[in-house]
């Protein structure tokens, strides 16, 4: 290259990254969106296979990862006002009579609601937020603006079944966030945490176990899905806790299309063009457990997935190993590939 073509070269550089600035403002750097990876999520640890909740994003191929047992709840930080559950804490929640928590204890007639899932009785999805991730089909109702409306819920997640050791709480609205009184319920000591809400995210993290806001998700246009332990359809209508489930982010509008391979269609053919007349889904198991099963190949060879990330990238998405059947993998350590296919 000589001289003047090094110099055109940096300036292309230049103008591609940087965009102009005002006055003292810092420059911003425009980042392309990746071309495509290979990645494998780091879900396991000695104890688990299934220890953590692992976020990954295809335009910059990155993945961060959270103690699936960090926090039980979250609070939504857009215009509504919704308590969410830990779907992968096994988490399930039903609401009381009653508005007033010092008054709820464990000879509350609310108690006898068995927060066990039941595998056989579909009653039971309603102790659980519904798993297609619908922000208004939660066990929890929206919070009232008026303290008065909101009921007091009992919680109760993995490893405090007994009743003694489930959670009371009650949501209120706290001006622009949230107010939450909180206490195990065989406890009379109430405690007491403002939540505010956070723009930059989908949802505020609590865990009422260690009392305090805890940082969970990354911020919302910097994940497309997630993979975790979760809850599921049982096939009977009722919840069931399911392993390596695939959450699209759809709370920040990323959504996925399923693909089958055909004769003349593939993963390696698959290109712009083909995009047309794809059915995006935009919820949350939109990818789900279509992906895999647990006996013979494991991955479903046999289909694929486009994700539409927030920024309007498209990506074609294939799963290569998860540890079950013959795929050759480690189970807790999923393998994917992915390729762009447009740019937003």
């Amino acid at each position: 290259m000589n001289k003047l073509n090094s110099i055109l070269a940096i300036a292309f550089l230049a103008v591609t990254f940087t965009a102009c600035k005002k006055d003292n403002e810092e420059p911003i750097i425009v980042v392309p969106p990746s071309d495509g990876s290979t990645i494998t999520l780091s879900g396991k640890t000695a104890e688990s296979n299934y220890a953590n909740i692992v976020y990954a994003d295809l335009s910059t191929d990155k993945q961060s990862s959270v103690d699936r047992k960090s926090f039980n709840i979250g609070l939504t930080s857009d215009s509504k006002f919704r308590v969410v559950l830990n779907a992968s804490y096994q988490t399930t929640a039903v609401a009381t009579s009653k508005t007033d928590i010092a008054t709820v204890t464990l000879a509350d007639p609310g108690t006898a609601v068995n927060l066990n899932h039941d595998l056989t009785d579909p009653l039971t999805v309603a102790l659980t937020d519904y798993w297609d991730g619908d922000i208004t089909k939660t066990a929890f109702a929206e919070v009232a603006a008026t303290d008065a409306d909101n009921k007091v819920y009992l919680i109760s997640f993995e490893g405090n079944k007994d009743k003694d050791k489930w959670f009371k709480i009650k949501v209120t609205r706290s001006g622009s966030g949230y107010k939450l009184q909180y206490a195990r319920l065989g406890e009379t000591t109430i405690k007491t945490l403002d939540v505010p809400k956070n723009a930059d995210y989908n949802l505020v993290f609590v865990s009422l176990e260690s009392n305090k806001i805890v940082q969970a998700e990354p911020v919302k246009t910097a994940w497309d899905f997630s993979w975790s332990y979760s809850t599921y359809n049982s096939g009977l209508g009722s919840p069931y806790w399911f392993q390596d489930f695939i959450s699209v982010n759809n709370l920040a509008g990323v959504s996925a299309a399923e693909v089958v391979v055909t004769s003349t269609l593939t993963y390696a053919t698959f290109a712009e063009t083909n995009l047309t007349g794809l059915t995006f889904l935009t919820t949350k198991d939109a990818i789900g457990s279509k992906w895999r099963v647990t006996t013979g190949t494991g991955i479903k060879t046999d289909r694929f997935y486009i994700v539409k990330d927030s920024a309007g990238n498209y990506y074609k998405l294939r799963f290569v190993s998860m540890g079950v059947g013959s795929d050759g993998g480690e189970r807790g350590k999923p393998v994917f590939e992915y390729k762009l296919v447009k740019k937003g």
